[in-house]
């Protein structure tokens, strides 16, 4: 075969192209476990962190043990319980659904203190992608301890500050429900916040979709973890 022909060519960079894709894809499939492991642990540490508890890939998941062990469960938006497995829950895949239909996790951290805590997780969309959180709240289920979110692909220093202690400690010691039992959420305004609100916490400045983005997020999973809160 002449090795200066276009055919010659063609067979020899279509073979490489065949090789270079059985070992990417063998590599892969080898990196896969280790990959869903540190999604599981990042996972962990995230859940941890709601309860202002800081971990480390090493100790993330002997903490979790510790604190929350198999104290998770799903309920639906009646409130009821239906399964026992909240972390295996796709978030991603309840968000398509209408809310009457979500599964919504539920985790019991008992804290050394004895304290316990409710878990709840939340999902929504922010400016160029999807946004996530974990809100653990006291055990009279209206009271804020503490919150932390995530985000995809947030503009660094604008809407992903999202992730940042600044405005995620904001939240600890909000309520979810007024004085009438009805159901009030967190409003994320721009501007100041008054101190001695219960419902508000300030907006990123400069991050105003994805503020609102969090707002959303939060009434919409709010109101389907409500019958369960209520209870």
């Amino acid at each position: 075969m002449n090795k200066q022909g276009n055919i010659y060519t063609f067979i020899y960079a279509s073979a490489l192209v065949i090789v270079v894709a059985a070992l990417l894809a063998f590599v892969s499939q080898g990196l896969r476990p280790q990959q869903a492991k540190n999604e599981e642990i990042a996972k962990k540490r995230d859940i941890l962190r709601s309860i202002n508890i800081k971990t480390t890939s090493d100790n993330a998941e002997a903490m979790f043990d510790k604190i929350i062990g198999a104290s998770s469960y799903i309920v639906d938006s009646i409130g009821n319980k239906v399964d026992d497995d909240a972390f295996a829950v796709d978030m991603a895949k309840e968000l398509r659904k209408t809310a009457g239909n979500r599964a919504y996790p539920i985790y019991e951290a008992r804290l050394e203190s004895g304290e316990l805590k409710y878990i709840l997780q939340v999902r929504g969309t922010g400016l160029w992608g999807p946004i996530w959180g974990y809100i653990s709240l006291d055990d009279n289920k209206n009271t804020i301890y503490g919150a932390t979110f995530g985000h995809k692909g947030e503009t660094p220093g604008l809407g992903a500050e999202i992730d940042k202690p600044a405005f995620q400690q904001q939240f600890q010691g909000k309520q979810l429900f007024d004085n009438d039992g009805k159901l009030a959420s967190i409003a994320i305004n721009k501007g100041k916040a008054p101190e001695t609100a219960l419902h508000e916490v300030d907006a990123i400045s400069g991050g105003t979709i994805t503020s609102k983005g969090v707002e959303a997020m939060l009434i919409d999973f709010f109101a389907g973890y409500e019958n369960f809160l209520k209870q």
